[in-house]
């Protein structure tokens, strides 16, 4: 399969954010993926509406925002209007999960849910059927350039199965430690989506980065 390549806008340069959007724009990216940090959820601060809402404005792909927040149901409906087309929210955070991921989708915005490493993919069983993809932190959230953790693998399968056998349509997101060297291994497993950030934007090539990650199929 083709893989979906979400670049981390996290790992821009911020001070040259319209460049990077725009570079992203010719790109063989799907989505911008866009991570949204409170310094609760996660040990770090990223940014917030004013942000999203500029690289909307330049954006000519899909938004794909990580709430990595406490609370996340209070800010939904912001982020939509800001320019979000998916919003993942972390299970962990969410004590009505299923109640926030209906309130994703009330806004016409497609809905995500995310696991940290240690949560296991079980826990998706009663809601599986109602998201449209699952994102798979395979390093600990909060800061890019982290070490990819193996046992993502073991995991991708597991969701894999739980899909398969409740009938989902929900696609499988990777995030963390994503590179040429494990790409291959992450689509084989069952990923579809795959969110790169230090390994684009540090490169000497984005570019051509990019396109290699897209030609990493099985």
């Amino acid at each position: 399969m083709i893989p979906l390549i979400a670049p981390s806008v996290l790992a821009s340069d911020f001070a040259n954010l319209q460049a990077e959007v725009e570079m992203l724009n010719k790109s063989q990216a799907d989505w911008l993926h866009i991570d949204i940090m409170d310094g609760r959820f996660v040990p770090n601060i990223s940014f917030g509406f004013p942000v999203v809402e500029a690289i909307q404005r330049h954006a000519q792909k899909p938004l794909d925002v990580h709430l990595m927040i406490q609370e996340p149901e209070l800010y939904i409906e912001r982020f939509r209007t800001a320019g979000a087309d998916t919003i993942t929210v972390h299970l962990e955070a969410c004590i009505h999960l299923h109640r926030t991921v209906q309130q994703i989708k009330d806004t016409g915005a497609k809905a995500g849910v995310a696991l940290n490493p240690h949560t296991p993919v079980q826990l998706l069983e009663d809601i599986i059927a109602d998201v449209d993809m699952v994102l798979l932190m395979s390093v600990n959230p909060g800061f890019g350039g982290q070490k990819f953790i193996h046992n993502t693998y073991r995991k991708i399968e597991a969701l894999k199965n739980l899909i398969i056998a409740r009938n989902s349509h929900a696609l499988i997101e990777i995030d963390g430690g994503v590179n040429l060297e494990n790409a291959p291994l992450l689509l084989e497993k069952g990923a579809d989506v795959l969110v790169a950030g230090s390994f684009v934007f540090t490169s000497a090539d984005p570019l051509h980065t990019i396109a290699a990650l897209k030609s990493s199929s099985i």
